[in-house]
């Protein structure tokens, strides 16, 4: 059973190719988030990542704050803070302030890393991270959801009589969500505390995308091993879009960024084989799209994109726009006013309500006889032969 309304957002990891200035950059992304607020999306996640130059956001939270202050009504999640890198205590109290800077529109989205790079600089052993991030997360949903002073002591943090000062904004609970790229872990712990989960639906060039599906029975699974339960309308899964008037204008309009994207850094940073067997490396994009990596195409297109999508996974409460710079700043621009004002409206039902207006209408006109006619703008006015 699909949830009623399918919310729409955006994940911002971000992927943005080297050579631009990274306080102007920093600066497009807010304006980027300013757009998706007016343009009434519901969500915008902001990624944590401190090495590999593509990913220039060492610091979400911060990023969070200053969106705060140029937004009205869009929610906001770190996406993902990695938890391994902080000390729990630090990260629920700073969830906390957020809440209240945001008046309650922070979403805490948490991780257990996915560079071996950023856990190299900061010593943390590549092999350790998942266990680290189970004992953080269980400690930080005791922190912001529990009402008890917390305890704990594992090999890396303590906790001793932790309790934060500061109560949820106006009485509300902030909400956590964990993010899974393909591992089960994240997913199978999401259940078993009983709270969000976002899953990647995008992957590198030449690979399948994740099994959406089978990710979610793990969380399933999970929560009914320990007494939670998971909601449909708290999983997000995240994944590439860009619409155009027609499907060729859509593809042509990616199909050199995403190249770019696949082999400057897939390939040459990273060192992977980003190369389709039978596949020409010009028409990436097309088996990508293909092999269900990337939504691409009209409006119409990515319509039925995503109601594929919702047929597979069984359905799913938010899809998160994965952005990337693969597209100009005005195509992507426009790619996103037309994902909010036409695509949305068949998954939001906003757009209904006038639909049935009109449908009624015409299914009752002969009630009016002639009563709806246009004006006479050739008839004189009331009055024209006074005076």
């Amino acid at each position: 059973m699909y949830p009623e309304r399918l919310k729409f957002g955006a994940f911002l990891a971000p992927f943005h190719p080297l050579g631009e200035d990274p306080t102007l950059q920093f600066e497009r992304d807010l304006e980027m988030i300013e757009l998706f607020d007016r343009l009434n999306y519901d969500e915008f996640w902001i990624g944590e990542h401190h090495s590999l130059g593509w990913n220039s956001i060492g610091f979400p939270d911060l990023f969070v704050a200053a969106a705060a202050a140029r937004t009205r009504q869009i929610k906001l999640a770190t996406g993902v803070m990695t938890l391994p890198y902080h000390h729990p205590f630090m990260v629920a109290g700073r969830a906390l302030h957020l809440d209240h800077l945001t008046r309650g529109r922070f979403i805490l989205g948490v991780g257990a890393g996915s560079s071996p790079v950023d856990a190299h600089m900061l010593g943390r052993e590549w092999g350790e991270m998942r266990r680290m991030f189970s004992e953080s997360l269980e400690a930080v949903v005791e922190l912001l959801h529990g009402d008890q002073p917390v305890t704990r002591k594992t090999p890396w943090f303590t906790l001793q009589d932790a309790k934060l000062q500061l109560e949820p904004y106006r009485g509300g609970e902030v909400e956590i969500a964990a993010a899974s790229v393909a591992s089960p872990h994240s997913v199978r712990l999401s259940g078993q505390l009983g709270i969000s989960t976002v899953s990647f639906g995008v992957s590198r060039p030449g690979h399948r995308p994740p099994d959406m599906k089978t990710q979610w029975r793990y969380a399933e699974e999970a929560a009914a091993e320990h007494g939670k339960t998971v909601d449909r309308r708290n999983w997000r899964i995240t994944l590439p879009i860009h619409v155009a008037e027609t499907r060729a204008q859509a593809i042509e309009d990616v199909r050199a960024g995403y190249q770019r994207w696949a082999h400057e850094y897939w390939g040459d940073l990273r060192g992977l084989d980003v190369t389709i067997p039978g596949v020409d490396p010009g028409n990436a994009i097309e088996a990508a799209i293909e092999a269900g990596s990337a939504i691409v195409g009209s409006v119409e297109d990515c319509v039925a994109g995503i109601q594929r999508m919702q047929e597979e996974t069984g359905g799913f409460g938010t899809l998160l726009v994965y952005l990337q710079d693969w597209a100009g700043p005005e195509q992507t621009k426009r790619s996103y006013d037309l994902l909010a004002r036409y695509v949305a409206p068949h998954f939001t039902g906003s757009a209904r309500p006038l639909a049935e207006s009109a449908r009624w209408y015409q299914e009752n006109r002969d009630l009016f006889g002639g009563k709806l006619t246009l004006p006479d703008h050739g008839a004189r006015p009331r009055g024209a032969d006074a005076g």
